[in-house]
Parts: structure tokens; C-alpha cells; sequence
């Protein structure tokens, strides 16, 4: 078996260190939720995206959304009492949180920004990308916002843009 990355290691590592119970999962690249899911073994709503998104300059947050949503810039501003938030491009994205863009994940991440999750994840097992391409952990999405201290509240739409 290879080596695993640096951010894989990472990643991991930091998720043992808070001691929850975790799962590994690895599979090959994939390129749509539903291949993901597959790989997985789980429902692409149980696949949480992680985003960052900055809030001004060298200040940021990771977004927690399931497989089928997206965040809702209105409910996102409200919510963080900003009119202003943007979308990192990917080499300030792999700058502020030590992966690359598909990997992202707040566990091991360089910079321990804030993390907001969708209700959504509460309550139930979801998979989390792992610092690497094809590398993933399945936990209680209770565990995440528990051990990460995250802002739980609604955020995201259907990605059709409905809520």
C-alpha cells in the first residue's frame, strides 16, 4: 500500500488526536457526488463538502454543507454579520488551509479557522474528506461539531436553489 500524503497524514492525525471513532475510506478520483457516494458506500447526502470562504482579509471559515445543498450566501452573511464574503482562489485556498482544492477538510488544516456546519449534519454518520484525493472518514457528524466547536445553524439550500 502507498505511503499516504502529507495531508492525508495530517488529516488524519488530527482526528485521532481528538479521539472520536472514525472509519477510512479509500478509493480511486472521482468526479461527481454520486461516483463519490458509490466509493464511499454511503448516500451522496452523507457526503459533507467542505468549503472555505473568507470573511475579510486573512480571515476565513470552513462551511460544512451535505452532498445535494450548497450554502446560501444570504443566509451565510446573516448569519456571520458580514455583507461581504468571496470564494478563495485555489492557491489561496491550499495557502490558508494547508490542502488542495477536493481535499479541504478542518481537520489538520493549517490555520484552525472557525467552522460552521448546516444542520443537516447533525445527527446522523457522514463522510468527511480526508486531506487527500480518494481519502475519506466516515464519523458522527455530532462527533465533527462537537470536537471542532462549529457553529451549527441553517445554511444551505438544495443545490436547485430551493430551501
Amino acid at each position: 500500500m502507498d505511503e499516504p500524503s502529507e495531508g492525508e497524514a495530517r488529516a488524519l492525525a488530527a482526528v485521532a488526536a481528538y479521539g472520536i471513532p472514525y472509519a477510512v475510506a479509500r478509493h480511486g478520483r472521482v468526479s461527481s457526488l454520486a461516483e463519490a457516494a458509490a466509493a464511499r458506500g454511503v448516500r451522496p447526502e452523507d457526503i459533507i463538502k467542505t468549503l472555505v470562504v473568507r470573511r475579510s482579509d486573512d480571515d476565513y471559515v470552513f462551511v460544512l454543507v451535505p452532498g445535494g445543498r450548497q450554502f446560501s450566501w444570504p443566509k451565510l452573511r446573516a448569519l456571520l454579520g458580514t455583507s461581504r464574503l468571496s470564494m478563495p482562489d485555489a492557491t489561496v485556498a491550499r495557502e490558508v488551509t494547508g490542502y488542495e482544492r477536493g481535499t479541504i477538510t478542518p481537520f489538520g488544516s493549517v490555520h484552525p479557522w472557525p467552522v460552521v456546519a448546516d444542520t443537516t449534519v447533525l445527527g446522523r454518520t457522514i463522510s468527511l474528506g480526508a486531506g487527500a484525493h480518494g481519502v475519506s472518514i466516515t464519523v458522527s457528524g455530532d462527533d465533527v461539531v462537537r470536537v471542532l466547536e462549529a457553529q451549527v445553524a441553517d445554511i444551505a439550500d438544495d443545490e436547485t436553489g430551493d430551501g
